[in-house]
């Protein structure tokens, strides 16, 4: 299980991204178009949103334990949740393939 304060801190992130989300968008537009007046004072602008504001700064985890490794977007899950619950038959149409791997 990850520490309570990482999974915090991924949520407040995301709350951010998600915040400043169109304010980025209209600024990076501005600094790519032609005007290099606009394009610089637009940059400074986007230079004052938080770091965190930047949704590259995000990271998957899983929804159940919060491991930020192994993770599977498909089900928003780790590795290692994703096999016990397939294990178990929790995950409908999944089926255990001959070998050790799983099929849909």
């Amino acid at each position: 299980m990850a520490k309570e304060s990482m999974k915090a801190r991924e949520v407040k992130r995301a709350k951010l991204v998600a915040k400043y989300a169109e304010k980025r968008a209209a600024l990076k537009k501005i600094v790519n178009s032609g005007d290099p007046a606009e394009a610089f004072e637009a940059a400074q602008k986007l230079q004052a949103i938080p770091k965190n504001a930047n949704p590259i700064r995000l990271h998957n985890r899983c929804k159940l334990t919060g491991r930020p490794k192994g993770y599977i977007r498909q089900f928003g899950i780790s590795r290692i949740q994703f096999r016990e619950m397939a294990s178990n038959g929790l995950i409908p149409a999944l089926r255990k393939q001959a070998g050790n791997s799983f099929y849909f």
